[in-house]
């Protein structure tokens, strides 16, 4: 599958709910089905200093949901009619809502809109009541683009990072895992040690002299190597490194179209 980005337009939960986004949601997928996304609040709980707002620094209250992992999609049969239905699945291995990502419970049916959006239906614990409820989301995809300087012509750029590692000694380990994915022009990833959380999202914004990368939000203290996946992709490798302090990230996907 090719890379791609998406956007929420909605989310009504339950099911029998007013439309509303009270966050905006962003989902880079890579070609290999590694998949970041993060949904910030729109409006969070408490106000934010106006030096931190110009700063893209937010608190991590601001934060409805990250999380990244690998996703997968098949086709199976709908009981009431029989027609065929698309099944996606999202295995989750970083996420801010929990510790054991493992076995966070993620998956939802797909069906094509007549505008070239996808609504989404599933069930899922809302986070308020602590209950199961059914959802629907309407998504939709953006065009990856080319954002280099050098110009018009440029291929789409993806490159993704992930990092998996251990802090502390036999009597207290503590576990480290991140992913990063920098797709057009956009770079988000988001990063977990223990109970400490952090994330980034970047865009590829302006044009002539006035073009480059301009953050749009980070939260919490952790490195993510949002810098090198950005303004470094030639250098990359696959299979290559990038090592901060004690945690090494790893290139695993790294393509141009």
């Amino acid at each position: 599958m090719a890379p791609h980005i998406s956007v929420r337009d909605w989310i009504r939960m339950p099911a029998s709910a007013q439309e509303e986004e009270p966050t905006s949601t962003l989902v880079l997928t890579s070609s290999g089905n590694r998949f970041v996304d993060i949904r910030i609040l729109k409006e969070g709980p408490e106000p934010v200093p106006q030096i931190a707002i110009d700063a893209a620094m937010l608190p991590l209250s601001n934060l409805d949901w990250a999380f990244a992992g690998f996703s997968s999609s098949s086709t199976t049969t709908n009981v009431l009619d029989g027609s065929k239905l698309c099944k996606s699945v999202w295995k989750h291995w970083v996420d801010n809502r929990t510790l054991d990502a493992d076995k966070v419970h993620d998956e939802g049916f797909m069906f094509p809109q007549p505008d070239g959006r996808t609504l989404e239906k599933g069930a899922m614990v809302d986070p308020k009541t602590g209950r199961l409820e059914d959802y629907e989301e309407m998504w939709s995809d953006v065009e990856a683009m080319a954002c280099e300087k050098s110009g018009v012509g440029v291929d789409v750029k993806c490159v993704v990072l992930q990092m998996e590692g251990s802090i502390g000694n036999a009597e207290g380990k503590e576990v480290a895992r991140g992913m990063v994915i920098r797709l057009g022009q956009y770079c988000q990833g988001v990063v977990r040690v223990g109970e400490a959380f952090a994330l980034e999202r970047w865009q590829w914004k302006g044009a002539g002299e006035k073009e480059g990368w301009k953050r749009l939000a980070r939260m919490g203290d952790l490195f993510l190597p949002c810098g090198p996946a950005m303004e470094h992709f030639d250098r990359l490798q696959l299979g290559g490194k990038v090592t901060h302090e004690e945690f090494t990230w790893h290139v695993v996907e790294l393509e141009e179209r």
